[in-house]
């Protein structure tokens, strides 16, 4: 069926060219086939298998989803298939275009065009003929497709596997004729499990007495020294690092002056999670929407702090709102990449061009989070007060708690009469001076007058407001000031510059007094409960803070400035208020107050809010509860919050991803790729949180157990972890990723640790990782995991096991990042207030593990970056191992190596009395095996030759300088 709006475009180009539908396909058939592709022809075709990879390498760079050449796209089944579709016609390929166009032989008609590609071969065609014969049956890409229950596979040696995931293995190397490894020996393991598991290599000890243990009870033994280091507090540090790649996670700001963050109380949450063993969906759900969990802690909210790892622009000149607009889309992509495996962030301009997400839906998508109160702001508002003691966590929580409820209740109360309009009277005849270059008009709107700026605004300009009182009015409780942005209705979509009302004061103008009568103010209230600004700053000269919109305006904002006692209005009395603006950004934007009118009432109600006795009672125990809290020592940390409703951003389409150019508003929803969110609740972050973890969702726990599994084998049963779409690998072991992803859910209760588990007791980690000349040929990258696990460890790994066996490592937990020592000329921050004070030798910080470095996005620690750490400035799925000589220039110069090869060469020294006893010693410690004869033999030949007798300790110093740059030591 064709589609009306081409069917003409197309028959007019068959009779143009003489070509027919079906004539080119007219002497095609199987039979052109060589011998070999016919019998390859499978009996079933699958789209997924057979079909997606022909359209997706040859047809959708124009026909996918950024262009869509005569609207048609094979990203989408709709647009291919009937109703909608008119390409192909199930069952009948003689009638379906794709066939005739794929088949021609003529240049102008045959698809792909020869400027844009090979034509499809015979094999493909047959293929493409053979899926339409048996009903062009469409599938979504296996990742999209919920995971299905697997059984266990039948192996031939039933001996072999030790845990499920073996069965899976095996069966796949059974097939292809591949015998697995043999066992590692103990030691081997042993030291593969405590690096994957802990990140640090085992002691003389540990290994001792596991050896011990495996000749007394066998394969318990394993299984005792896996609980073990999954118990031990360094397997949080291990394992948050991997963590911290995905969210960015850096201690600096990012762009402009790349100023310091002080969020490292999220770099904590992680490892205290990861060692508590917080269920991965909970792990989650505290991350993307802590802030609205009920009866919420200061963990939960710390753990918001993940959205806060974005990068803010401190440059002089920059619009925030644009840079909070780009926060919001690197949270969506982040949100994406890491539990989705799915990249997102090409959506912000189109449509994806390969998998069927619609641009708008990114928008969509992008409301989750388009509402935070967050900023592109130096200030890093909003945040808490995160204890410095963990243990202080329930306290503060049940503080914050009590808080929140007492404010909360006292606001309501103040609002309510704020925005009652019954209870004001509009001003009119209003008269606006400013006492700068700004220029004021004023206007009748409605029922009131509206002063409003004219062109550019001055910094630092105060305006004073006269208007008569109304008719009638004998008392004056409260005057309401209502600021506006300038275009109230452009406003909404596209913000201005806010206002901050730095000073404030009113008088009244009395008929014949040479001098006007000032009025005592004694509290503003204000349209939000807790707002960056306190509103009352504006009765204080001792601070330029006060009733503000802070940095941006999107709706008009209230204040009441309330009179403990009424106030007496003389007959023709005037009322005069003075604003002054005194907050500027970035020595270029004022925020000044642009548009506004004044209101007045004599309702008792407002003084009573001054006067109630219950309400002063909640105003003293409001301030008691801060008080208790401010005592617990504390660091401010930035977290997620939401406007308040009635202030609530809208969210629209940008055309082609701009920001300044907006099309239709959009509410928060996810891509109808994938199963909706439960209509019974609130379209928010927290129903979004739970749908990410929902078993109805086909990736999240897939691309878990992936890059768990990534980290212990090398590489991911998906390789691709950053993008499990349709342009990313295939998986290694489809059944086996399945079976692992809903066992991780169900079974396992999404643990962490119990996954871990399973995969470090496997018969298929256990394996050698020795490389077998027939596994280099056959499978050379080791996807078909017939030996163990073999490549370098990461950056922190490199430095902390160094560290480790040197004896130096200061194993403390948590707290501030740390400096440890960096190559001179490194350290050029913009920020000059961003100093690297590195710690003396006898400072435990010199030598804190390497997750609590320091990480500055523009200057990367340079170990880190020369064993391809990431920048954070941006979510890594995976790191690219590289292999170059700036790797052992670091090892043998860098000045923490040379101080371990140093401690390392001391610490041998006094494990031993000979020189061939202590270089014995110290290899078992940094390989964790007995050296070979030839090797201690070559070593003590290095030690006597560099040692003297004016120098003895030289000898073993060579030595720890070697046995620290071993490839068995940088290699897992």
């Amino acid at each position: 069926m064709m589609r009306p709006d081409t069917s003409f475009v197309f028959a007019l180009l068959c009779l143009l060219t003489g070509f027919l539908p079906g004539q080119a396909t007219g002497q095609f058939s199987e039979s052109s086939l060589h011998a070999e592709e016919a019998a390859a022809l499978p009996e079933k075709v699958r789209f997924n298998d057979h079909i997606r990879p022909i359209f997706t390498t040859h047809c959708t760079a124009c026909h996918g989803g950024v262009k869509q050449a005569g609207e048609l796209s094979f990203a989408y089944r709709d647009k291919v298939l009937p109703p909608d579709g008119w390409v192909v016609e199930p069952g009948d390929p003689d009638a379906s275009i794709l066939l005739d166009r794929v088949s021609a032989e003529d240049a102008e008609l045959v698809m792909p065009p020869p400027e844009h590609g090979a034509p499809l071969s015979d094999y493909q065609i047959a293929l493409i003929r053979r899926w339409i014969e048996q009903g062009a049956d469409w599938q979504n890409h296996w990742a999209y497709e919920a995971p299905q229950p697997q059984a266990q596979p039948e192996v031939t040696d039933k001996n072999w596997p030790h845990q499920p995931v073996d069965y899976f293995i095996l069966r796949k190397l059974e097939e292809t004729g591949i015998s697995p490894s043999d066992d590692a020996t103990p030691e081997r393991w042993l030291r593969r499990v405590s690096l994957d598991l802990t990140g640090l290599p085992p002691t003389p000890q540990e290994r001792k007495h596991f050896l011990a243990a495996v000749d007394s009870n066998g394969e318990h033994a394993y299984v005792a020294e896996v609980d073990r280091l999954l118990a031990s507090p360094h397997f949080g540090e291990r394992w948050a690092s991997v963590w911290l790649d995905q969210v960015r996670y850096a201690d600096s700001k990012g762009l402009g002056l790349d100023g310091p963050r002080r969020i490292w109380k999220y770099r904590d949450w992680v490892i205290s999670a990861l060692n508590d063993d917080l269920p991965y969906d909970q792990f989650t759900i505290k991350q993307i929407a802590g802030d609205l969990l009920p009866d919420r802690g200061v963990e939960d909210l710390i753990a918001t702090g993940v959205h806060r790892l974005s990068q803010t622009n401190e440059e002089g000149g920059t619009d925030d709102e644009e840079f909070r607009v780009a926060a919001v889309l690197d949270r969506i992509s982040t949100v994406w990449q890491t539990w989705q495996g799915v990249t997102f962030g090409c959506v912000q301009c189109h449509s994806h061009p390969y998998d069927p997400i619609e641009h708008e839906e990114h928008y969509e998508f992008a409301a989750f989070f388009n509402n935070t109160a967050d900023s592109d702001l130096n200030e890093d508002w909003p945040v808490i007060q995160a204890p410095n003691d963990p243990a202080d966590y329930a306290k503060a929580s049940q503080l914050d708690r009590a808080i929140e409820q007492v404010r909360e209740e006292i606001w309501q109360q103040e609002f309510a009469l704020l925005k009652d309009q019954g209870r004001w009277q509009p001003l009119v005849g209003l008269d606006a001076k400013s006492s700068n270059a700004t220029k004021l008009n004023v206007e009748r709107v409605g029922d009131h007058d509206e002063f409003h700026t004219v062109g550019t605004v001055a910094r630092n300009a105060d305006f004073t407001l006269t208007a008569p009182l109304p008719e009638g009015l004998q008392k004056l409780t409260a005057i309401r000031l209502t600021a506006m942005p300038l275009d109230p209705e452009q406003a909404v979509p596209d913000s201005e510059w806010g206002f901050t009302i730095s000073q404030l004061d009113a008088r009244l103008i009395l008929p014949g007094a040479e001098q006007p009568q000032e009025l005592k103010i004694d509290r503003i209230i204000s349209d939000e409960a807790d707002p960056f600004y306190d509103p009352n700053d504006s009765l204080s000269t001792k601070t330029n803070r006060g009733f503000s919109a802070y940095t941006r305006i999107h709706y008009p904002r209230q204040a009441a400035l309330l009179f403990e006692t009424p106030v007496d209005i003389p007959e023709g009395a005037q009322l005069q208020l003075t604003l002054k603006h005194r907050i500027y950004l970035l020595s270029a934007f004022s925020l000044i107050t642009r548009r506004g009118h004044l209101a007045v009432s004599d309702d008792p109600a407002f003084s009573e809010l001054l006067t109630d006795e219950e309400l002063a009672g909640q105003r003293k125990q409001l301030a008691s509860l801060q008080s208790e809290r401010r005592k617990i020592k504390s660091t401010s940390t930035p977290v997620l919050q939401e406007r308040p409703i009635h202030l609530a951003r809208p969210t629209y389409v940008f055309e082609r991803g701009l920001f300044l150019t907006k099309a239709q508003q959009v509410t928060p929803d996810t891509p109808d790729l994938f199963p909706p969110l439960p209509d019974d609740r609130p379209a928010d972050r927290l129903a979004l949180a739970e749908w990410l973890v929902s078993p109805q969702n086909p990736l999240t726990a897939r691309v878990a157990v992936n890059r768990f599994w990534a980290r212990l084998f090398g590489t991911g049963l998906v390789a691709t972890e950053e993008d499990f779409g349709s342009t990313g690998e295939t998986p290694s072991h489809p059944a086996l990723l399945d079976d692992l992803a809903l066992r991780f859910q169900h079974d396992m209760d999404w643990s962490v640790k119990t996954l871990l588990r399973e995969l470090v007791l496997s018969r298929t980690y256990r394996q050698s990782s020795r490389i077998r000349p027939d596994l280099l040929e056959r499978d050379p990258q080791n996807r078909l995991l017939a030996r163990g696990p073999r490549h370098r460890l990461s950056a922190e790994l490199v430095r902390d096991q160094a560290l480790a066996v040197s004896g130096l490592l200061d194993d403390s937990l948590y707290g501030p990042p740390v400096h440890p020592p960096i190559p001179d000329g490194v350290w050029k921050p913009f920020y000059g207030g961003d100093k690297w004070n590195t710690p003396d030798v006898d400072n435990g910080n010199r030598y804190r593990r390497s997750i609590y470095t320091y990480t500055k996005r523009s200057i990367p620690y340079p170990m880190f970056a020369a064993f391809d750490a990431p920048s954070r400035e941006f979510c890594t799925p995976r790191r690219l191992d590289s292999n170059t000589p700036i790797q052992a220039l670091m090892t043998l110069n860098d000045t923490t190596f040379a101080e371990c090869s140093a401690a390392f060469a001391q610490r041998m020294q006094e494990m031993a009395e000979t020189p061939r006893d202590q270089i014995h010693e110290g290899f078992l410690l940094v390989t964790c095996r007995e050296p070979k004869p030839s090797e201690l033999a070559a070593l003590l030949e290095l030690h006597d030759i560099r040692g003297s007798d004016d120098n003895p300790a030289a000898g073993l110093e060579a030595v720890a300088h070697v046995l620290l740059n071993l490839d068995e030591f940088l290699t897992k």
